[in-house]
């Protein structure tokens, strides 16, 4: 196989110092792993029960009593134990460390002697075992079983679960596959691809790349195998949870539209990307520039969010974003990030960077509360509380935050990323260093055996500056190459303190090549002017409407700060828009202009020739991913203008 050279900075030589990200880091490492590690083993009052650690104690024989939850909750522990893995390599805690020993220990004897692993199936149907692959889950399960064991190899490089999973996919490997007498499939809820890549760097055996690339080229291919599913067969009264539900209705490499469940679909996206990236396939780079641009150009929120219809948590249609009933779960967006991050590892492009970044600081972040104990599973653009409590058509809508969900993928999902922020900062292309997100850190890297360190210091939410400081024993030769983001029409670059004329711009990223010295200092200027959105027309909610933009925060208005009707309330644009830097949310300032508010002198539902009387208001918005964290109210991202 042959690699592409760009690869990922190590999480243990990337120490975030940003204010605004290690405050979250510090939360997961804190208030986040350890309030989830109650949830799993139901100590939450008042919150959903999960019943995860249960069902692996009942799979060991050590508890008596049935499965409870959902046939994925084996997932969620998982996934904890990513976090809480990462979490150590961000700072250590030997008490987490012999929580995670425990679990793991659990986890082994819940295995059966043959390698499977799956509660549900062991404890509820063991009849049942790959009888239901699409809606099973044991695949992804597995997949998510496998990340967390890398990730604990690469804190403490202990192989206990790195061993429970090689013996659960060797398993795999015995019963799925192109040979004589296995089972032709492949994972229903796509995950378990990118996991394997994974296995696969940690451990150097190409078995387990090999079945990824089954699982990518076998998919979709027709007569379907999910066809002779029983679940598959019950849902086809439902049009929305067909074949394209699982994005399975065509062979991957014919498919040109990003269909079906939003997280399946980028989690497999992802997976794709992987096998560009230690391939070079060409093939499948111009697949997934397709359904990169489907995806990006005409499926996906102005904040990042994807998945527009809650029924089947999927896409739908080109332009079909509504902003009430919107789904964009939380994971569809940290998916996105996911496959964002390997499309920069194929190729440095300005495009993938600002997507990530997008999703990022709005669609994921509004997916938790600012005291990291309650979550939306759901992030809508547009909110009234009586209305999406009491209509069916909003039920899958919550109009605040909730302490746990009975499907809990989201939450321990936004931990991962968090404690894993390290990654998704820079990438290294031989003597090319790519800087994709401005997240103030401390990074090791080597140059032809040299070592580098850069040191990122960043005030980009407040004023769009970003300083670095380049640490070397001697003068060396390479380049530094920064993404210039989408939203900033102006960059200014120095180099100690002198105004530098760039080696070259290209895909978005600027490239600065020299002989770099001990203690080179530039610095970077991001234009924050505040930016007003415009939809395309063919998004009919919001024709006639903007979103107000600065940097990479979205705003919303809140009914605490405008009173109640958000729809009735039109921006003027002839005045100006301040960003307040007297007023602020983690460092990033509040906007503020003037408008008015619509209102009629009569109760009358409708009136002949009467004129809407304007009243005259100052409005304020606050960052998107903020709303619902100082009560129940309205919410609105895009609004009217006089």
């Amino acid at each position: 196989m042959n690699q592409t050279q760009m690869k990922t900075i190590p999480l243990k030589q990337v120490q975030i110092t940003d204010d605004f990200w290690k405050s979250k880091i510090d939360l997961a490492k804190d208030v986040i792993i350890p309030y989830q590690w109650d949830a799993l083993n139901d100590n939450i009052p008042g919150a959903a029960p999960s019943h995860a650690i249960e069902n692996f104690r009942i799979a060991a024989g050590l508890s008596d009593g049935e499965f409870k939850g959902m046939v994925f909750q084996d997932s969620d522990v998982a996934k904890w134990l990513e976090a809480a893995s990462y979490s150590l390599i961000y700072e250590y805690d030997e008490e987490l460390e012999k929580t995670i020993d425990e679990v793991i220990q659990l986890i082994g004897k819940a295995q059966q002697e043959d390698g499977y692993l799956n509660t549900y199936f062991t404890v509820k149907e063991p009849e049942k075992r790959w009888k239901d692959v699409c809606h099973g889950h044991e695949l992804y399960c597995a997949g998510h079983m496998i990340e967390a064991a890398v990730a604990y190899y690469e804190a403490t490089k202990k192989d206990s679960l790195l061993r429970i999973v090689t013996k659960y996919v060797d398993y795999i490997i015995s019963v799925i596959g192109p040979e004589e007498g296995k089972y032709k499939t492949y994972p229903g809820h796509p995950e378990l691809e990118l996991a394997l890549v994974k296995l696969y760097e940690v451990t150097h055996e190409e078995k387990y790349f090999n079945l990824m690339v089954y699982f990518i080229e076998e998919r979709g291919k027709q007569p379907s195998v999910f066809l002779d599913e029983p679940t598959l067969g019950l849902h086809f009264n439902d049009k929305w949870f067909d074949l394209a539900y699982h994005q399975a209705h065509a062979p991957l490499d014919q498919q040109d539209t990003a269909e079906g469940h939003a997280v399946r679909a980028v989690y497999l996206y992802a997976g794709m990307a992987d096998l560009v990236r230690y391939t070079d396939s060409e093939k499948w780079k111009k697949r997934l520039e397709l359904l990169w641009d489907n995806v990006v150009e005409k499926r996906m929120y102005i904040t990042g969010g994807i998945g527009s219809q809650g029924h089947g948590e999927r896409f739908t249609l080109d332009y079909d974003l509504p902003n009430n009933v919107a789904y964009a779960e939380t994971c569809a967006s940290i998916g996105l990030v996911f496959w964002a991050k390997r499309m920069l590892q194929i190729e440095a492009n300005q495009n993938y960077g600002d997507v990530m970044e997008k999703a990022l600081y709005n669609g994921i972040l509004s997916g938790m509360s600012e005291d990291g104990k309650k979550y939306f599973y759901v992030n809508p653009l547009e909110m009234v509380p009586e209305v999406t409590d009491y209509r069916h058509d909003h039920q899958h809508v919550d109009s605040e935050r909730v302490g746990w969900f009975g499907c809990a993928c989201c939450p321990p999902n936004i931990a991962r990323l968090l404690t894993s922020l390290g990654n998704y900062i820079y990438t290294q292309d031989n003597e090319t260093i790519y800087t994709h997100l401005y997240i103030g850190n401390q990074t090791k890297f080597e140059i032809e055996k040299q070592p580098v360190k850069l040191n990122q210091k960043s005030d980009y939410l407040s004023d769009g500056s970003v300083n670095i400081s380049i640490e070397i024993a001697e003068s060396t030769s390479f380049t530094l190459a920064f993404r210039k983001p989408s939203w900033s029409n102006e960059v200014k670059v120095k180099i100690n303190g002198e105004t530098v004329v760039l080696d070259k711009i290209e895909n978005g990223y600027l490239f600065i090549n020299k002989l770099w010295e001990n203690n080179d200092r530039i610095t970077l200027s991001f234009n924050m002017d505040i930016k007003v959105v415009r939809a395309n027309p063919k998004v009919r909610e919001n024709a006639g409407k903007v979103a107000l933009q600065r940097g990479p925060i979205v705003y919303a208005l809140e009914e605490l700060d405008n009173a109640e009707d958000l729809h009735a309330i039109k921006l003027d644009l002839t005045e100006k828009i301040n960003a307040r830097s007297d007023a602020t949310i983690n460092g990033i300032p509040f906007l503020e202009g003037n408008g008015v508010r619509e209102k009629l002198s009569t109760p009358n539902l409708y009136t002949f020739d009467q004129k809407i009387e304007q009243e005259r208001i100052t409005w304020r918005a606050i960052p998107y991913s903020y709303w619902g964290n100082r009560g129940k109210g309205e919410m609105i991202v895009w609004t009217r203008t006089m």
